[in-house]
């Protein structure tokens, strides 16, 4: 039972960081809520080591740091990924 609770936490964390990370970058995502799950979960694991590296502790720490490393993710998703920048008339495309 354990381990439900813990994968369900780590999907709920994952879906909040991830949606935030796409209302902070402007222009339509055309992600599913599993992509989005997952971009809060690898944000959050970036966040983490950056925090581990710079010896930053405390929850709002982290969880700042987890909001930027998913941000950058997403950043760098709809740069190499989908071709299209963050602003100007090309982030507006789908």
């Amino acid at each position: 039972m354990d381990i439900l609770v813990f994968v369900l936490l780590v999907a709920l964390s994952g879906l909040i960081v991830g949606a935030l990370a796409r209302l902070a970058v402007p222009g339509p995502d055309p992600m599913s809520v599993w992509r989005t799950i997952a971009l809060g979960i690898v944000g959050s694991l970036l966040g983490g080591l950056i925090a581990g590296v710079f010896g930053i502790g405390g929850s709002g720490g982290i969880f700042l740091l987890s909001l930027v490393g998913a941000v950058v993710l997403l950043i760098l998703y709809r740069r190499v990924f989908q071709g299209r920048g963050i602003t100007g008339p090309g982030a507006k495309r789908r």
